[in-house]
């Protein structure tokens, strides 16, 4: 499958209405072996393009490959309040989403994969105690764990949410680019493939930026003491999950410090963890390297009978 399909589950807002949260869907979509990749704060789903085409190029076995585009970007509805633009909408969203999955054919088997704001919600799901369809089997942190560098959340909010309005798509990969180093090497070709979907076009014409500008304002809102307070949650979160668990990270990153993920492979599920160097925050996997440790780690065979797909709730 050279593209995915586009798709769409309702979810439930506080309104007591329903919005409309977009899918990418690659592979056999009866599969019961699922993979949600879900992206960091200012993605979406076709970040995943390279990954997912690879995992259901390799697959032995039929796979099922689901990239959300999480509320208020890429192609799903935005919120009426800003303020819930936080994680515990995000999580709950995912379970409505694992919830049609398995309505449309059984999940046997749940795997995760989420970078930054993506793995945060895979913590979310892994690690709380909600009703999943089945127990996650593995999951794939990428560059983000309990604590978070205040540097990198400053760094990350002098930009987001900014207005901005493009020409062409290569401006606006242009534009993109100078904010985004910390990706590490990208050829021009594979950046500009990770930035179409990363830009609207405008009715007067020009291209705006996907998301919902309003994700800004409770990330500006957020203080340090608050995110302080946070790693306890986040922690405890980290110390329940079971899944077996795969931590990548930039060797620079500036959001992962190496002492948060050296203390992740002695706690909780005692990740195994992968460095890539002249990457910071965060890897895109597109290159080779990272593509292949997440491909690998993913789709080798169980060998522990606590790596069977687990009993969910249906």
């Amino acid at each position: 499958m050279s593209s995915p399909t586009l798709n769409y589950v309702p979810c439930a807002d506080a309104s007591g209405g329903t919005r409309r949260m977009a899918y990418w869907l690659w592979g056999d979509a009866q599969s019961p072996h699922t993979v949600v990749c879900v992206h960091g704060l200012t993605r979406q789903g076709r970040d995943f393009d390279v990954l997912a085409r690879a995992l259901a190029a390799r697959s032995t076995q039929p796979l099922r490959v689901v990239c959300p585009d999480v509320v208020g970007r890429g192609r799903s509805d935005a919120l009426a309040d800003p303020m819930a633009y936080q994680i515990t909408t995000y999580a709950a969203d995912m379970l409505q989403l694992l919830g049609h999955l398995h309505a449309q054919s059984p999940i046997a088997t749940l795997d995760w994969v989420g970078t930054s704001m993506g793995g945060l919600i895979g913590m979310a799901i892994a690690g709380a105690n909600v009703p999943l369809p089945v127990t996650v089997r593995r999951l794939v942190l990428n560059d983000v764990g309990p604590v978070i560098q205040w540097q990198a959340l400053q760094r990350i909010g002098a930009y987001l949410g900014a207005p901005a309005r493009f020409e062409s798509v290569q401006q606006a990969a242009d534009a993109m680019w100078a904010v985004s180093r910390g990706f590490g090497p990208h050829t021009p070709q594979q950046w500009l493939a990770l930035s179409e979907a990363m830009v609207k076009p405008l009715p007067e014409g020009g291209y705006a930026l996907h998301y919902d500008p309003a994700i800004a304002v409770p990330f500006r809102a957020m203080k340090e003491e608050e995110a302080l307070e946070g790693q306890a949650a986040l922690w405890a979160l980290f110390d329940n999950i079971r899944a077996r668990t795969l931590l990548l990270r930039g060797a620079d990153s500036d959001l992962l410090s190496r002492e948060t993920a050296d203390e992740m492979t002695r706690r909780g599920p005692r990740a195994t963890l992968v460095e890539f160097a002249g990457v910071g925050h965060a890897p895109t996997l597109v290159a080779d390297d990272q593509v292949d440790a997440v491909a690998s780690f993913l789709l080798e065979p169980s060998s522990s009978p606590d790596e069977k797909p687990g009993r969910g709730t249906d």
